[in-house]
């Protein structure tokens, strides 16, 4: 078990700090759909980044010393991936785009793609203070209040009510999608984690969201038993669910399905949470991590959606403050090392 920093901006401040946290491993928000990688000579005006991109990341990030243990992205949100997800004429071709950039991430030397299948991104309600005066992102189902997030870089098209999706349809796409990508994956050598539906709930604003409890994430690893198919663990999400966190942690880890975790906590399960600080929330953080231990995971943990303190700066997309971000970097490096003692 390992910890790794999240970031987007991969600038001489934000890798210095990275080495003198003790951060060994980077994941950064990126991949198939992402348009620019800020603190690098990455040409933004063009359709997608080529595998010289992604070895010019890898070549960044290992100048400090550093290593890339995954990339992470939307294709879900991206509108140029619609028809992947709802089974449009442009389906095998986006599906061919995405195993020629997937390859080239691969080649590059990055071992895991994270991203996710949601149709209308992730929704939240208005931000509330928490600790200290802190602001943190809330959800609450049964208000109704509640919108996108627009932390992609790009103008979202959301669909609306009047969609005739159905959850099986997602399911079918879904399925197409992964017996496809997924041997490909295999030959590469670069494994594939799906991140849950957030909220998870079965629905928004009429969409189908089918990522969204235990049971479906077993349908998912089903569809293609392979190491290469697996789960980007957002613990937070997973937390969100009216089901056992401990119980999905152990039943994933024992399976070696989960490539990565998101290494954060949430006030209460679904209808409503706000995210809190890692070490404030209903889940005991040192039961899982002690849970992932056990059962083997020997991926990384990593900071995420980390509420803004003060004075802070929330650099887009980063899904929380610089300075939060570190105060869990600390809290994730004790904990491992308290587990690994114990």
């Amino acid at each position: 078990m390992k910890n790794a920093w999240a970031i987007k901006i991969l600038d001489d401040e934000v890798l210095n700090t990275s080495v003198q946290l003790g951060v060994k491993d980077i994941v950064i928000y990126g991949g198939p759909g992402f348009k620019f990688y800020p603190g690098t000579e990455i040409e933004l005006n063009k359709p997608r980044a080529t595998l010289n991109d992604y070895k010019e990341l890898s070549r960044k990030v290992n100048s400090y010393g550093l290593n890339i243990a995954a990339i992470e992205g939307g294709i879900g949100c991206y509108p140029e991936y619609r028809d992947l997800l709802l089974g449009g004429p442009r389906r095998d071709e986006i599906i061919q785009e995405l195993i020629d950039e997937i390859k080239d991430i691969a080649r590059a030397g990055i071992p895991i793609l994270g991203y996710h299948w949601m149709l209308n991104c992730v929704w939240r309600s208005e931000d509330i203070m928490i600790r200290g005066k802190s602001k943190a992102r809330y959800f609450d189902l049964d208000k109704k209040n509640y919108h996108p997030m627009k932390h992609y870089p790009i103008e979202h098209e959301f669909l609306s009510t009047d969609s005739k999706i159905t959850s099986e349809d997602m399911w079918r796409n879904l399925e197409y999608w992964i017996k496809a990508i997924t041997p490909i994956a295999e030959e590469e050598g670069i494994k594939l984690g799906i991140h849950p539906d957030d909220p998870p709930v079965d629905s928004i604003n009429g969409v189908p969201r089918i990522l969204s409890s235990f049971n479906s994430y077993k349908r998912l690893i089903e569809i293609y038993p392979s190491d290469s198919n697996g789960i980007e663990f957002c613990q937070g999400t997973f937390s969100e669910m009216n089901e056992d966190i401990y119980e999905m942690i152990e039943y994933f880890a024992k399976r070696n399905k989960i490539l990565y975790v998101h290494f954060r906590n949430v006030s209460s399960k679904l209808p409503s949470f706000s995210e809190e600080f890692i070490n404030n929330g209903y889940v005991d953080m040192y039961k899982t991590m002690s849970i992932y231990n056990k059962f083997g995971y020997e991926g990384v943990f990593m900071d995420d959606h980390c509420p803004l303190i003060y004075n802070d700066v929330d650099f887009p997309g980063n899904w929380g403050g610089y300075r939060s971000r570190i105060f869990a970097q600390g809290y994730i490096q004790a904990m491992i090392e308290s587990v690994k003692k114990s």
